[in-house]
């Protein structure tokens, strides 16, 4: 069974975005990139990893899951931001269609659980933070690139989530002189 990953970049205090969606405040430069690249090839937008020279195929990765707030990030310059994978955008709104993209109203549990019992690689829950609350009991390893900055307030990891604990159980944790932590989990057992 494919599993999903929630791989993402958060601050120190647990945010994905500031307040208004910012972002720019995580690094995209240091001696993370070089392992971040190659162990997560393919996170990248296709668009920005041509430019980069980077290769986007390969990866773990074939499918990634996000919300309209998350793939809106790059219209309307990139209306198909990771054309190399399935996308697939969970959204109430009724968008114009862009090929590659699969837009749907439904259920984000229901529709992981479906991707989960497909033949392929993994599945990458990109953000945002309110998705990733609705997908929590699904997510079966979290991955953090946590950037040394404090946010105060903003999206965070697992939005409004509720009280819910849950227990994780940590299978790596790199530290890079940029300052960046690559911190790895997986569901406990």
């Amino acid at each position: 069974m494919r599993e999903l990953t929630y791989f993402v970049a958060v601050s120190i205090d647990g945010f994905i975005a500031g307040p208004e969606g910012e972002f720019d405040f995580f690094d995209g430069a240091g001696d993370h990139m070089a392992v971040v690249g190659e162990r997560f090839r393919g996170t990248v937008p296709t668009a920005l990893a041509e430019m980069a020279g980077v290769p986007a195929e390969g990866g773990p990765f074939d499918t990634v899951v996000m919300g309209w707030n998350t793939y809106a990030v790059g219209l309307p310059m990139l209306p198909s931001p990771y054309n190399h994978l399935r996308q697939v955008v969970f959204t109430s709104r009724t968008p114009e269609p862009v090929e590659g993209v699969e837009f749907t109203d439904r259920d984000p549990v229901e529709v992981v659980r479906e991707l989960k019992t497909e033949q392929g690689k993994g599945i990458w829950l990109c953000g945002g933070g309110a998705l990733a609350a609705a997908l929590a009991d699904e997510v079966d390893r979290l991955v953090l690139k946590v950037n040394p900055v404090v946010l105060g307030r903003g999206i965070p990891l697992f939005g409004d989530r509720g009280f819910a604990p849950t227990a994780l159980t940590r299978t790596s944790t790199t530290a890079f002189n940029s300052g960046v932590v690559l911190a790895e989990y997986a569901r406990a057992a």
